[in-house]
C-alpha cells in the first residue's frame, strides 16, 4: 500500500499535485511502478497523478504547469564507455 511502500517525505512529495490544485481527497488513485528506486517512484507516481488530473480536468493545467509538475525529469544514467571501467572511472595510467 502507499502508506506501507513510502516514507513520509516521499509520500508528500508525490502526493503534491493534489494540492497545488486544491483536489485534495477528490480521487482515488491505483498506480502501478516499476525499476528505479524509491526516490524515482514517487517521481513517477506524482507526474502520472498531474497527468491525469489535467487530462481529466483541463482548466487544471495552469497550477500544475506552475508548480513543475508536468515536466518529466531528463536525466538518465551514463553509459559505460569501451575502454573503462565505468561511465567516467578510467584505469589507472601507467607511464
Amino acid at each position: 500500500s502507499f502508506l506501507e511502500y513510502f516514507q513520509p517525505a516521499q509520500r508528500g512529495f508525490a502526493i503534491e499535485p493534489f494540492n497545488a490544485s486544491k483536489t485534495s481527497c477528490l480521487y482515488d488513485v491505483m498506480c502501478t511502478v516499476e525499476g528505479g528506486g524509491i526516490s524515482g517512484q514517487a517521481g513517477a507516481v506524482r507526474l502520472g497523478i498531474a497527468r491525469a488530473l489535467e487530462k481529466h480536468q483541463g482548466e487544471l493545467r495552469p497550477p500544475l504547469r506552475k508548480g513543475g509538475f508536468l515536466t518529466r525529469d531528463p536525466r538518465m544514467v551514463e553509459r559505460k564507455k569501451p575502454g573503462q571501467k565505468k561511465a567516467r572511472k578510467q584505469y589507472q595510467w601507467v607511464k
